[in-house]
């Protein structure tokens, strides 16, 4: 956790320039491309030695009010504040063992079942889907080799035809290191996921360069482009989800705007599925 923390400030200082932190602009020549810690602890108002102890994992008796000055400093977004506080608790507490839901409760399957226009899934922290209504399964056809339970994390940067399928790959490699690394702070013991970020690192460059630049970022919304095997091009809104009732749980939901080609193309890949059941 100490080395996360670390790592996570100093990228956070590397991104930001002086005249980006409102310091007035230097000339000549400076031997870090972001800011110095002198200067983040200037703008959080903080001796330097205090935030040098902060930066190397040290977060005993740190006020509220010290980790907000950092985070204005640092200029953190929510998610990356919240990120940090996750991994400075993590190193005051005690390892609890992770539970990670494995299957849909029947309620929530058949409200998923429900959509019948919406390609809906659920995935949990490790990104695996573990549930699906049958437009979201003829979505993400082709399902993982061997049967296995489709993790997107893997099919993202391991599965090759990935880079097709996902026409803004950038983005959606993106999003998916981001909610792992947001994992990692929440459940650092979580041996599983620690096992799961070693095998993609093992498998692919682009994921370990991400897992360096620490950023927890994801969207929660927007617009995902995809290439079909079977309907071709897909231009389609997206919404995500936590499962209150189910911690661990995300809810994805695909849609698509009246009037369009992609709505088309999501019927047909809809009458496809009715003609396969």
């Amino acid at each position: 956790m100490r080395r996360q923390v670390r790592e996570f400030l100093s990228t956070r200082r590397d991104r930001l320039t002086p005249e980006q932190a409102g310091l007035p602009a230097v000339s000549g020549h400076r031997r870090v491309k972001g800011l110095r810690r002198e200067e983040v602890a200037a703008l959080a108002g903080i001796s330097v030695e205090y935030y040098i102890r902060l930066e190397r994992g040290d977060a005993t008796h740190v006020s509220q009010s010290v980790l907000e000055g950092i985070s204005r400093a640092l200029r953190l977004s929510g998610a990356e504040y919240a990120h940090l506080l996750d991994l400075l608790r993590a190193g005051t507490i005690a390892c609890a063992p992770v539970t990670v839901p494995l299957r849909l409760r029947p309620p929530v399957q058949r409200i998923l079942d429900s959509m019948t226009t919406t390609a809906a899934l659920v995935h949990n922290g490790y990104l695996d889907v573990i549930g699906t209504n049958a437009l979201g399964r003829a979505l993400l056809q082709p399902p993982a080799p061997g049967g296995d339970r489709l993790n997107l994390a893997r099919s993202v940067f391991l599965d090759p035809a990935a880079r097709t399928f996902w026409p803004d790959w950038d983005a959606v490699a993106d999003d998916v290191t981001g909610r792992l690394l947001a994992g990692s702070g929440q459940q650092p013991c979580d041996r599983v996921l620690t096992g799961l970020v070693d095998e993609i690192s093992a498998g692919s460059q682009e994921f370990r360069t991400r897992w360096a630049r620490h950023d927890v970022s994801f969207r929660t919304s927007g617009r995902q482009r995809l290439h079909h095997p079977v309907v071709g091009e897909l231009d389609l809104p997206f919404e995500s989800t936590a499962l209150t009732a189910d911690p661990g749980l995300t809810l994805l939901m695909y849609t698509a705007e009246p009037g369009t080609p992609s709505e088309d193309a999501l019927r047909l890949l809809s009458s496809w599925t009715a003609v396969l059941r």
